[in-house]
């Protein structure tokens, strides 16, 4: 177990996409503002993608701009092409991300490209990344399962994973993008992704569609990953997974793993109190069953 583990909190990005309730810009920044005074360390801030296809991230460049950059913490933003990586490096990104997924059949409906298509699109991005240096974040879905074909080869996910870790990705996020994975599975594939990847450059990122994503989590923690990827308040789903709910709540993954006597650098409370917020402007309650409890203290 690490002693030490690093929220990745992608509720801005992640979570707010595949939210039917846009907050507005003004929101969007105060979410990342509040967000940047709980101890994160890593905000996935927005998406720099065709507000044609996710017209949530429509303003990425308004809210690059209105954030108040916290010392310490990074604020990556998504960048499906070269394209999205020039509209993010001109609003100021210092950190992107790319994604791709280990299934061919949820590439093709998400991206229009196939694997191997999509791996190539990111060459240019990498390249330039290095010589901007900026640091690159690589996500791979469907690494449980997949909408469309069902099982995916485990075989698959560490070829992609592998790929982009070699392209020049600094870290490698495994994505269960429709929450179907339970323990042993989860287990078994973040064990055979890390014969290939450096367990120090792999992070996990679980929805909870089917009430195993701090389950999961747990069991990748005993394997000694130390990157969590979560959403403040349980936000968020996918647009392309049917029935996917939101990712796990960052509060729970927080509450547990200070319950195990992991370090992560947060205020519980202050996190809660923020998803709280976001809940109340999504018009719903809280995703997180910490946040819950603290707010009827």
């Amino acid at each position: 177990m690490p002693v030490d583990v690093r929220i990745v909190e992608v509720g801005p990005r992640d979570g707010l996409q595949n939210e039917k309730t846009d907050i507005g810009t003004a929101n969007k920044i105060a979410l990342i503002d509040r967000l940047s005074k709980t101890g994160l360390r890593s905000i996935e801030a927005t998406a720099f993608v065709s507000p044609k296809w996710v017209p949530q991230m429509a303003d990425a460049a308004e809210v690059m701009a209105g954030i108040a950059r916290a010392p310490g913490v990074s604020y990556p933003v998504l960048v499906p092409n070269e394209a999205g990586y020039e509209r993010a490096r001109a609003a100021g990104a210092e950190e992107v991300a790319v994604f791709t997924a280990a299934s061919e059949a949820f590439n093709l409906k998400n991206t229009n490209a196939g694997i191997d298509e999509s791996l190539r699109r990111f060459a240019p991005v990498l390249a330039r990344a290095k010589a901007d240096g900026v640091k690159v974040r690589g996500y791979v879905s469907t690494v449980l399962g997949c909408p469309y074909q069902g099982e995916v080869p485990l075989t698959e996910v560490v070829r992609v994973a592998r790929a982009l870790h070699e392209m020049g990705c600094y870290e490698i996020s495994l994505g269960d993008t429709i929450g179907v994975g339970t323990p042993g599975k989860a287990r078994a594939m973040l064990k055979a992704v890390a014969g290939e990847v450096p367990m120090a450059a792999l992070a996990i990122h679980f929805h909870d569609t089917w009430g195993q994503a701090l389950a999961n989590a747990l069991a990748c923690l005993e394997e000694g990953v130390a990157v969590v990827d979560s959403a403040v308040s349980g936000a968020g789903g996918c647009p392309y997974a049917k029935g996917a709910s939101g990712n796990v709540a960052s509060e729970d993954v927080v509450y547990m793993l200070h319950g195990l006597g992991i370090r992560t650098g947060i205020d519980l409370d202050l996190l809660a109190d923020t998803g709280r917020w976001l809940a109340a402007l999504l018009g719903r309650d809280t995703g997180s069953k910490a946040g819950k409890a603290l707010g009827a203290r």
